[in-house]
């Protein structure tokens, strides 16, 4: 499904004239854009030209990485494409109206690094909708995600073992989060290899969500074919009811 919706893009990308790149987690690069929202609305049409029903058959998680445009002295968010500056009401709402038009289900980093406020106000418009991912928030740390709970700031870490050092530590950042009934994501990183170890470690500590990336070049696409030889060795116990474990975290009721 990923790759048809992939190579669906690609035919819209050519057929809107849009220049065709690789970015560098294994994407289509999105130059050509006069908008940021351009590119929901055709990520949102690969997805029917695909053959698929948006939100339905397959849906979106963003990637905002919001640090990288936050002005942390005015408090605001910037969007140099569109010289636009944002206070975080307005980017929270911004993201509000996103998820109302697009079938988004995960945002990632809504929030600058910095800006616990702006995590918690858009934890409280959007915590019991969809998934909200602390990546730069939390650093696979538990002293950071503690403040994260404590605060009631996102509903989801991002899982990193480059970011906090080791294997054991990593592995108890993702106890820490399950048993705080937030949601972990084993995740790739963007300077990637061909080792595939978050594979194992996803399914290992059950997290039930994995973060790898496109399918463009081998260091994304040998953890999507591991990930398929595992599920095929074990067969229907492969089986993972992460529908129930989405809504007992409080996120959604499907």
């Amino acid at each position: 499904m990923v790759v048809n919706v992939y190579n669906a893009a690609r035919a819209l990308f050519k057929e809107q004239g849009k220049p065709l790149s690789a970015a560098e987690e294994g994407g289509l690069w999105p130059t050509g854009f006069r908008t940021n929202e351009e590119g929901l609305a055709l990520l949102t049409e690969s997805i029917r030209r695909a053959g698929y029903a948006p939100g339905k058959d397959l849906a979106i998680a963003l990637d905002i990485a919001s640090s990288e445009f936050y002005d942390a002295a005015a408090g605001s968010y910037r969007f140099n494409l569109e010289d636009r500056t944002m206070t975080r009401e307005q980017f929270a709402g911004l993201l509000c109206g996103w998820v109302d038009k697009y079938p988004i289900i995960s945002i990632e980093d809504g929030a600058s690094e910095l800006d616990w406020d702006g995590t918690k106000l858009l934890t409280d418009r959007l915590g019991r909708k969809v998934q909200l991912i602390g990546d730069d928030l939390f650093t696979t740390n538990i002293k950071r995600i503690r403040k994260g709970v404590q605060n009631h700031c996102a509903n989801a870490v991002l899982i990193k073992p480059n970011q906090i050092g080791t294997i054991t530590e990593t592995i108890e950042a993702v106890r820490y989060t399950q048993n705080r009934g937030y949601l972990p994501v084993i995740s790739a990183r963007s300077g990637e290899t061909e080792d595939d170890i978050i594979v194992h470690l996803a399914i290992a500590t059950n997290a039930g969500q994995l973060k790898v990336g496109s399918v463009t070049r081998s260091e994304r696409t040998v953890k999507w074919n591991e990930v398929i030889r595992i599920e095929e060795a074990l067969g229907a116990s492969a089986y993972y009811p992460g529908a129930r474990l989405f809504t007992d975290a409080g996120i959604g009721s499907n």
